[in-house]
């Protein structure tokens, strides 16, 4: 029995009897249901330096718990009622000595762009954690092949968009096109990633109905309103070499934000980060003696926009850099995430307090993974 199979069946024994005691009262439930989706496709080589052969095909299934939002938050009706979701996926790249297979535990969102009688067009976004089954190993040597995964565990992100056909209050058929990425932020080496783009064709059912009676209620639109914003942050690099140090990194951000339409908070300012990493490159290999800070730090400037949904918020940046550590990468760079909200009024000094979880990549490729702490005043 393989490793996976094993966390697969440890993992159900775990949940079953939780399942099983709570499923009834779940499904009978107005607009909750189950849905799933059968996908396949290919690998993407995203970078010169990814070395690792491109499978014939990758497949996989992807199961899906869903909730029709009815309405009882403010946000359900701003964000023209989505569909929040637990999912479990698992994905066989096609070269299991070189890729492993992958499973992914995620939650996710879905976002309708267009709504008729019985079509509907969505965007699905999800992310959270997957375990994959082989990664870079010097031993045996042929693992070393890998370039791309340095661990077992890694965010797994996935985006879907689908055309859906509503057969009747129970069943819903839907096919579209979908998109993953799994990366352990450089918390190991080598990290390049493994990305994933392909198609799928699914099934959804709702065991009670998928047209849950919904709340519509009149709302004030919130305040356009203008915060300063701030937030300190921390992530972990592993040196170029594989199985290497891991070194922090530290990050702060300070920007302005102003919210728009009561659901999005458009905001622009500057990032600083230092490398501890390339400060002991530097030292170790002599270079710039003396003034190792000054080629061991980033700063940038940003704009970016957050869409909120309650106390979520999922955040998407663009920056430009300043000035670069002495290990250049490319002068643009992107920070895709979330924040969660423990305080969010109108009024008062501090009126946001937040936690926050953002991927830094360079394009396709994943430099670190940053948590932080934020306030809004």
């Amino acid at each position: 029995m393989t490793r996976l199979a094993k966390i697969i069946i440890a993992i159900a024994s775990f949940l079953a009897p939780f399942t099983v005691a709570s499923a009834q009262g779940l499904f009978n439930t107005p607009g909750v249901g189950y849905e799933f989706n059968t996908f396949a496709g290919k690998v993407l080589k995203h970078s010169p330096k990814f070395h690792l052969p491109i499978p014939d095909l990758s497949y996989g299934f992807d199961l899906n718990i869903i909730e029709k939002t009815s309405g009882n938050k403010s946000w359900h009706q701003r964000r023209r009622f989505p569909t929040v979701g637990v999912g479990i996926c698992y994905t066989n790249y096609g070269i299991d000595s070189v890729y492993g297979k992958c499973l992914g535990l995620y939650a996710n969102l879905t976002i309708p762009i267009i709504s008729l009688k019985n079509f509907q067009w969505t965007l699905r976004i999800g992310d959270g954690v997957g375990y994959v089954t082989h990664f870079y190993d010097r031993h045996p040597i042929s693992d070393t092949i890998n370039n791309a995964i340095g661990s077992h565990f890694n965010d797994y992100a996935t985006f879907n968009t689908d055309l859906r056909y509503t057969v009747n209050e129970h069943w819903d058929v839907q096919a579209g096109l979908n998109f993953s990425h799994i990366s352990d932020g450089s918390y190991h080496q080598p990290n390049l990633g493994v990305n994933l783009y392909g198609a799928h064709l699914g099934l959804r059912y709702f065991p009670v109905t998928s047209k849950p009676k919904l709340e519509i209620q009149k709302q004030t639109p919130l305040k356009n309103r203008f915060l300063f914003e701030a937030r300190a942050g921390l992530a972990f690099t592993q040196s170029e070499a594989a199985m290497g140090p891991s070194y922090p990194v530290y990050l702060g951000s300070a920007y302005v934000s102003r919210r728009w339409r009561s659901k999005n908070k458009v905001f622009v300012g500057a990032d600083y980060s230092y490398h501890s990493g390339v400060y002991a490159f530097m030292t170790n290999n002599l270079l710039h003696p003396g003034d190792e800070y000054s080629y061991s730090y980033n700063t940038g400037v940003f704009v970016g926009n957050e869409y909120l949904f309650g106390r979520a918020g999922i955040m998407l940046q663009v920056g430009y850099y300043l000035h670069q550590t002495g290990l250049k990468l490319d002068p643009y760079y992107e920070k895709l995430g979330g924040n969660f909200y423990l305080i969010q009024r109108e009024h008062g000094v501090v009126k946001e307090l937040f936690i926050s979880a953002l991927l830094k990549t360079h394009r396709t490729i994943a430099e670190l993974a940053e948590f932080g702490i934020g306030f809004g005043i």
